[in-house]
């Protein structure tokens, strides 16, 4: 099969969708790869390194398109590349439809196939190409919160583990899921005072024996979340409703009620953000102010590691990849159920029931496709 690997153009984006090493691999299944100029270049992949393991490189993403039949992104398709899209494309790459209905039109009109790695699922119905980026996400997130916490940059001038005689700050996580976890992991290693909220009881009692009475957990309710939003320095919204809009838990009044300086990043802006206030933000202006508290959303936070993040995520998209490009869509589907949940748009047709009912667009069941 003939796979294109374009250079992303979404501000400060330096991820790749493929490494050289997983050239090689592709190369070695008998496959040809076609990588624009200076695609991993931000991330010290020259060209060369590629050409090495053998891709061709072009010079366009015009190039790219109309050279191969897989497409592999990182995220998803601006105006100019879902343009380049044919009805004989198979695009993958992360495409969290629910936030964005232009996208999801100009995919429909298409008629390609698109898959989204948010929404593929394992055997035991988790999101493995999710993982890899919630993770870093989550991480971030405490990173960039201590950051903004900081006077200079709008904050209340707290540090997150405290002092000797002072208390450290107060960590609200959203969400006991991937992103939420690591989340934790980094505010508990900073010292914080960390509170994390969750719908499910079983990952609640995870949670308090993962972290061994290092962290609180709160059944999540609107009058918990409210009591703990009134005294959080920093809040980390990290919930997820695979495919879907994410939940608004934190409401314009409860932003008003929070503390001067405090805090919120927002890891679900990729699917609507969880904050009532939160707006899409990028890494040339990452935050800005509301009602005093300040509000990290950058919808591509995993991009400002992207080496750490190229090479994690690709080593969770190059199995399905292979199965795509040796099996062709018919037969991967077939292969792998999970890789079926990814299917978002298909020639023309919507086949996410929670981003049909969101824009009230036509929705196609996907186990009804004959491919």
């Amino acid at each position: 099969m003939r796979i294109g690997i374009p250079k992303e153009i979404k501000t400060h984006e330096y991820r790749v969708s493929v490494t050289p090493n997983s050239v090689k691999e592709l190369l070695r299944h008998k496959h040809r790869v076609f990588v624009e100029t200076n695609a991993g270049l931000g991330i010290g992949f020259s060209n060369e390194d590629y050409i090495k393991a053998g891709a061709q490189i072009v010079n366009s993403a015009e190039h790219v398109f109309d050279s191969a039949e897989l497409i592999v992104k990182v995220k998803e398709p601006l105006k100019s590349e879902i343009a380049l899209l044919k009805s004989h494309h198979v695009l993958f790459t992360y495409l969290h439809l629910a936030a964005d209905i232009e996208q999801t039109e100009g995919l429909i009109h298409s008629g390609c196939i698109a898959i989204a790695y948010e929404t593929v699922t394992d055997a035991d119905g988790k999101l493995p190409l999710l993982a890899p980026m919630s993770e870093i996400a989550g991480r971030m997130s405490v990173q960039v919160g201590a950051q903004c916490l900081e006077k200079a940059n709008g904050g209340k001038g707290v540090l997150i583990g405290g002092a000797t005689g002072v208390s450290p700050a107060n960590v609200v996580i959203l969400g006991g899921g991937v992103a939420g976890t690591n989340a934790a992991q980094m505010a508990v290693g900073l010292g914080g005072s960390v509170t994390i909220f969750d719908k499910s009881r079983d990952r609640l009692k995870d949670l308090d024996l993962l972290f061994d009475e290092n962290i609180e957990t709160v059944y999540s309710t609107e009058t918990s979340v409210k009591k703990a939003a009134e005294s959080a320095d920093l809040i980390i919204g990290a919930v997820l409703i695979p495919g879907a809009s994410a939940p608004k838990l934190i409401s314009t009044e409860m932003i008003k009620q929070m503390e001067s300086g405090s805090v919120v990043v927002d890891i679900a802006i990729d699917q609507g953000g969880c904050f009532e206030t939160s707006k899409p933000t990028d890494h040339n202006a990452p935050t800005y102010i509301v009602d005093d508290v300040v509000h990290y959303c950058v919808t591509n936070m995993p991009g400002a590691v992207p080496k750490t993040s190229t090479v994690a995520l690709n080593n969770a998209t190059l199995p399905y990849i292979l199965n795509i490009a040796n099996n062709g869509c018919a037969k991967a589907f077939d292969n792998d159920k999970g890789l079926m949940s990814g299917l978002n748009i298909f020639c023309g047709k919507l086949t996410v029931k929670a981003v049909a009912d969101l824009f009230d667009f036509k929705y196609t069941n996907p186990n009804n496709i004959v491919i």
